[in-house]
């Protein structure tokens, strides 16, 4: 064979072994692909419940009356929306809106609105500790502050002259006893008078918060009291970050939201013009006065929409979402069987756990020992309430407009909560709306 004829051969026979190839790929390829949808579609794909929900979901004999008791409640307090879910043993009864989401583009309300939900964020926070040290990243005994400690960064240790500061625990920042007071206002409302204090060119970002704060003294010594503290709990945030390694926003999202079903919650922002997609629009109660910009821009503004800077509370009040996330988000730190936990029962018992009347519990404001567990949120221009009841309901409000209350106005919820119990308790629809 010549020289010319064995090259033509080479020729072909590489083609041929080329073809071979693609078609052996292509042959193994569609059933591996096949498999995988097979595999999948026998594996139910998380709910995206704000993808999912509407107010047609929650009809029940007897609604029709609960709703006008509602928008009655709504109408006394000059609110301009909120929305509302029920979940019982881990499954969610009820997810409906009332009112307007926003009254001014014609939105009403529906369960797929999201909403900031204060200090209810605290809750969230709290979880995300109880992650990490499940995990073993750190403990509850941690210090936060020093050489030793999780936040040794040497801008906050040469910012603090009291040597009580170095014995802060994790533990105590949970339970508002880190020694932190609002005495001179509280820090994370107060951002005008802190950039005038200490000469800062503009509003501080959260390390600079810290170190500023930091240079105060303390109003009691850690472990001794409590007194109610956001910025401990924004300190909780920068832990968070500095454990994980992550922003503590999306570790949150990755490692307690998503695992717990809920996929749209966010850090919300400070204004109008900020506002995600499905978020409402927040309004002030009647007679509330325009503040000052909390940057010193020296605008006047509505308190709800720059009168505080929201995005900088971090974990002790950022966070926006639906009700019926939450419920789902409660499901799973619940310690119940039907939706699994996203933390042990260990971390459970240790979040709900009583001591007594004075003493706060890890994230929860408050848990009975007879299994009621209570977490509030207000904020200017919004109000919100969890409430689990120890047959294992739980109902969760939040409204887009804040009233002359304050926080005092939960109280009202609650007690509009049990009348519904009361009267609707046993008609509400035996439904799992997290199942769809």
């Amino acid at each position: 064979m010549s020289g010319t004829e064995k090259k033509g051969t080479l020729i072909i026979l590489t083609a041929a072994i080329c073809v071979a190839a693609i078609v052996f790929i292509l042959t193994k390829t569609v059933p591996v692909n096949a498999r995988h949808a097979e595999a999948s579609s026998s594996e139910k794909a998380p709910v995206h419940l704000n993808d999912t929900l509407t107010n047609s979901m929650s009809g029940f004999d007897g609604d029709e009356s609960m709703d006008v008791k509602i928008e009655n409640f709504l109408k006394r307090w000059d609110i301009k929306g909120s929305s509302l879910a029920v979940m019982r043993n881990d499954s969610l009864l009820l997810a409906k809106g009332y009112g307007w989401a926003d009254e001014e583009a014609g939105e009403k309300m529906g369960p797929d609105n999201i909403l900031r939900m204060a200090s209810v964020s605290k809750l969230i926070t709290a979880t995300g500790i109880m992650v990490l040290c499940e995990r073993g990243a750190m403990s509850l005994q941690d210090t936060v502050f020093g050489p030793d400690g999780i936040l040794d960064d040497t801008l906050f240790t040469a910012s603090i002259r009291e040597k009580s500061k170095f014995g802060i625990t994790v533990e105590q920042l949970l339970r508002h006893k880190g020694g932190f007071t609002n005495s001179r206002g509280d820090p994370m409302f107060s951002t005008r008078d802190i950039i005038r204090q200490f000469r800062l060119d503009g509003p501080p970002d959260s390390r600079t918060l810290v170190s500023c704060v930091l240079k105060r003294p303390l109003g009691y010594q850690p472990g001794t009291w409590q007194r109610y503290s956001n910025f401990g709990y924004l300190l909780l945030s920068l832990v968070i970050e500095k454990v994980s390694g992550m922003d503590y926003e999306t570790f949150i999202q990755e490692n307690v939201l998503h695992p717990a079903g809920c996929f749209d919650m966010h850090i919300a922002g400070n204004y109008y013009e900020d506002r995600y997609p499905n978020e409402v629009k927040y309004y002030m109660h009647a007679g509330s006065e325009p503040v000052e910009e909390y940057n010193l821009s020296g605008r006047m503004v509505e308190r709800c929409y720059g009168g505080n800077d929201i995005t900088g509370l971090s974990g002790a009040g950022a966070w926006c979402g639906s009700p019926a996330e939450l419920c789902r988000f409660v499901a799973a730190i619940d310690g119940k069987p039907e939706i699994k936990d996203i933390i042990s029962a260990e971390s459970v018992a240790a979040m709900t756990e009583y001591f007594d009347p004075d003493t706060f519990s890890l994230g929860w404001n408050d848990t009975k020992p007879t299994g009621e567990w209570t977490r509030t949120g207000t904020l200017g221009g919004t109000s919100a309430l969890v409430k689990y009841f120890p047959d294992g309901e739980c109902w969760i409000m939040i409204t887009n407009t804040s009233t002359w209350k304050g926080p005092g106005f939960t109280d009202y919820t609650e007690q509009l909560f049990r009348e519904c119990r009361a009267k609707y308790g046993d008609l509400l629809p035996a439904q799992d709306l997290f199942g769809l």
